[in-house]
């Protein structure tokens, strides 16, 4: 008899509890998303009961979607609320816990024996150990960026060092709508390489940029992206529409169709099917994996100066409130029935859901205070006095794990008094100074906007130009760095702002 070998394997896994689950996604949603799950719980749950009515008014807090960008985001009676609201800088058991609303008890009477007397939260922290691995959300999944998505998929390419850097030099540089503004020889700045790369490298890591997982990203103009979509395409007109972007474009642009027919000596059918394949092209690739701002939120905080001190606001009229049925509740655990499983589970995801949507609440309230007491210099002066920021840092004073400050700050929305901002908008990376000290990027892009309303417009300001005055002023950054923030802030270059 023969027997089969046998191996013995050990493998450990991470699994998320369900309510843990349902906390780590009602956290990461924007207030729009976040409303409409708490509605269709309120819908479907007959334990949950919808509290919203019984709320009193509150003129700072009108519920209203606001636009992104305004000058003003902010009315101005936000300076007159009620002192009661906490002030940043508090603790955290003076400002979220009061901040927080009614308890756990208030929400279910019956069981609040269940909850602590004061709730610490559902996501695990570090505890000051540092690990990575203790917070379990650190599994679940997010929506990773445009360059987030495409050095992923370099990492799966067999590349020497040299030929992998100068793809993700070309991947860094890529702006929102996936183009390469920046021309290829000036894409490595001071980075050291030896030899320098010549032309062929860098149309070489060009190439197989443009081959990735999105056609027509890394073009350097329309006429090349739209080529790079056509590729390999069968559609009927497909050599048409080809000749037509490579040879016609300004004059489809004009829509000169007997022009067009003319030209290229075709039948008006096949120039019809050439040119809807070519609308059907997507002149920015970039953009549908690039997490754009609603042009209307609904803001999670309100922040205001009251004092002399600047306030974090939390934005609860403008979505709904959930506790549980009592009444229901009482009648489930008197009546007799032969099955109580579904109904149980219902009871059992309407607590869960209480509690999780007063611990978003609490999360969301406490990132937005840690936030607003490192900022106030933006608060005070605007963008160009934005400091560094990281999620660590935030994470650690809060004793939170640096994934749930990500997820408490993707989508969510403040109203300041200037204007409506990300939370994200807030951390930025950090750059060296000629001082020694340090700034923001979203300050130097600041200063270089100002510098540019502030040019000639007969003698506008070149990127080394730009350069320059930034180093007059203690900032050192590259030139290309320059001409990167500048195409972010979608400001023309020097040529074209000429008048």
């Amino acid at each position: 008899m023969s027997y089969a070998a046998q191996e013995l394997r050990l493998r450990q896994q991470t699994t998320l509890a369900p309510r843990l689950q349902q906390s780590v996604k009602l956290l990461q949603m924007s207030a729009l998303e976040f409303t409409t799950a708490v509605q269709h719980a309120l819908a479907t749950n007959p334990f949950l009961e919808d509290t919203s009515d019984d709320m009193p008014a509150d003129p700072l807090v009108a519920g209203m979607p606001v636009a992104v960008g305004a000058a003003s985001g902010a009315p101005d009676s936000m300076n007159d609320t009620a002192p009661s609201a906490p002030e940043a800088g508090d603790g955290a058991e003076g400002g979220a816990s009061e901040t927080a609303g009614a308890s756990e008890a208030d929400y279910a009477p019956e069981y609040a024996s269940e909850f602590p007397g004061e709730y610490s939260g559902d996501y695990p922290t570090s505890h000051g150990s540092g690990a990575q691995g203790n917070d379990l959300a650190h599994w679940v999944a997010h929506s990773p960026s445009l360059c987030d998505r495409l050095l992923r998929e370099l990492g799966t390419y067999t590349l020497n060092e040299r030929d992998r850097a100068l793809a993700a030099f070309i991947i860094d540089a890529l702006d929102s709508d996936g183009y390469l503004r920046t021309p290829l020889c000036e894409l490595a700045g001071d980075a050291g390489f030896e030899p320098e790369p010549d032309e062929g490298e860098w149309l070489a890591a060009l190439k197989l940029v443009q081959s990735m997982d999105i056609p027509g990203l890394a073009a350097r103009d329309l006429r090349e992206c739209l080529l790079l979509q056509l590729q390999g395409r069968t559609e009927p007109g497909q050599a048409l529409a080809q000749t037509i972007v490579e040879h016609h474009l300004e004059r489809l642009g004009r829509n000169d169709m007997n022009g067009l027919q003319k030209l290229i000596g075709c039948d008006a059918e096949a120039l019809q099917t050439a040119c809807a394949l070519i609308r059907g092209l997507d002149p920015k690739p970039g953009r549908r994996y690039d997490n754009q701002a609603p042009a209307y939120v609904v803001p999670d905080v309100f922040v205001s100066k009251y004092q002399s001190r600047w306030r974090v606001v939390p934005n609860r009229h403008a979505m709904p409130r959930a506790r549980l049925y009592q009444t229901y509740a009482d009648l489930f655990r008197r009546a007799r029935v032969d099955n109580r499983s579904p109904m149980a589970q219902e009871l059992q995801e309407a607590r869960w859901l209480v509690r999780n949507v007063e611990q978003r609440y609490t999360t969301i309230q406490r990132v937005a205070e840690a936030i607003v007491k490192r900022q106030q210099r933006f608060f005070e002066y605007g963008e160009v006095a934005l400091r560094p920021l990281m999620l660590r840092e935030v994470a650690d004073d809060l004793d939170m794990h640096e994934s749930t400050v990500s997820r408490a700050t993707a989508n969510k929305y403040m109203v300041t008094p200037r204007g409506v901002f990300e939370f994200r908008h807030f951390f930025s990376r950090e750059l060296a100074t000629e001082s020694g000290g340090s700034c923001s990027s979203a300050a130097v892009r600041a200063l270089i906007r100002e510098l540019i309303d502030a040019e000639d417009p007969a003698e506008p300001l070149s990127d080394v130009t730009l350069t320059e005055r930034l180093a007059a002023n203690g900032i050192v950054v590259a030139r290309r760095t320059v001409t990167k923030y500048r195409g972010q802030m979608r400001l023309a270059p020097a040529e074209l702002r000429r008048h």
